[in-house]
């Protein structure tokens, strides 16, 4: 690892070298891709440095133990020494992670889309906690959030609910959320504590860029337009603003009513509609060529369960891994970052020894 990062930090001051050079400022799509290079180097560096001094802090504490009469502050030295020890193997964890080479697609952005699945009502609550738990993590990476459509359910949390992502790492790190993920609990409506399973999916979709355009031709789109419905209140649509599409030749339908406007409602639609056609081509294209994803485990296939959220065991199971969490409390609260690097580590392996 250590010649590994040799390299890298090396590689570091060449970038910073050449981000200085007038012909690189004047070529926006070098430019671009030397920054985002510089910023993954420099966060490799970053962690290194803050992996290479907790190691030096404990060996001197250890060596300052063995040296020390004084009771009480073998005590502070000892306590010292733990939260070291805790500390180093998550930074090995975070170095292991960024050591996995970065992918043109990294930041490429994502529309999240979470639908209640079997379990009813509770179903769509734990919609509305997970849509909650990625805002959360997405807030934490800096990430930008834009809602694309959502359908409130009477019950609370939602039926459906789309978001697009953009920053960063985000695909990098939110591509292997596709799936069932299942919750067990005790509903609020449960009266005797019964624990509960109920399930909801997830589908990750890559925004087409301009080398991916998806040319939609407006004869083959069904377009219905009708009243918004939702939770109720002020700002409730008393027009028909709220816009369906239907893509004739795919059958694919997306519709939005999250804008008081049907113009952008439009927009936002077909967005959607342009990832979801785009990512059927992808899954033909990779099914055509036999790719070796489409045999993983976890290739992103909705049906297949993934994630188990037991909240009585405060328990977080990710089953294509065997990971193991006793932190679901902290976990929904956007603490993801042990599980999407654990993933992304993994599923690196797994392209390697494939």
């Amino acid at each position: 690892m250590k010649e590994r990062i040799r390299q890298l930090l090396s590689r570091l001051e060449k970038v910073e070298d050449l981000l200085g050079e007038p012909r690189i400022l004047s070529d926006q799509k070098e430019y671009r891709a030397l920054t985002q290079e510089h910023a993954y180097l420099s966060e490799i560096k970053e962690v290194w440095r803050a992996l290479s001094e907790t190691e030096q802090q404990l060996e001197e504490n250890q060596l300052l133990l063995k040296e020390e009469n004084d009771l009480e502050f073998q005590q502070i030295i000892r306590d010292e020494i733990t939260k070291l020890q805790e500390e180093k193997p998550l930074l090995v964890s975070r170095l292991e992670t960024l050591l996995v080479p970065p992918d043109p697609n990294d930041s490429r952005n994502v529309i999240l889309e979470l639908r209640a699945g079997t379990g009813g009502d509770e179903a769509a609550i734990f919609v509305g906690d997970c849509v909650r738990m990625y805002k959360l993590y997405a807030d934490s990476k800096g990430w930008a959030i834009e809602l694309l459509s959502s359908t409130p359910s009477e019950m609370g949390g939602f039926k459906e609910y789309i978001m697009l992502l953009s920053g960063a790492n985000v695909y990098r790190l939110l591509q292997y959320e596709s799936g069932t993920h299942r919750v067990q609990r005790v509903p609020k409506t449960e009266s005797q504590g019964r624990v509960h399973t109920s399930a909801i999916t997830v589908a990750i979709m890559v925004e087409p860029d301009e080398e991916e355009e998806v040319v939609i031709d407006e004869t083959e789109l069904r377009v219905d337009t009708y009243r918004s419905s939702g939770a109720g209140g002020q700002h409730v649509n008393t027009t028909d603003s709220a816009v369906r599409l239907t893509h004739l030749p795919t059958g694919i339908v997306v519709y939005c009513q999250e804008e008081r406007s049907q113009h952008k409602n439009k927009d936002k639609a077909m967005r959607l509609l342009s990832a979801k056609i785009a990512e059927e081509r992808r899954r033909k294209l990779d099914k055509e060529r036999a790719d070796a994803r489409s045999s993983q485990v976890g290739s992103g296939d909705r049906s297949e369960r993934i994630r188990t959220y037991n909240f009585p065991q405060n328990r977080l199971t990710d089953h294509r891994i065997d990971l193991t969490l006793y932190k679901l409390d902290r976990i929904m609260n956007g603490d993801l970052d042990e599980i999407t690097d654990a993933l992304v580590k993994f599923f690196h392996q797994q392209k390697l020894s494939g």
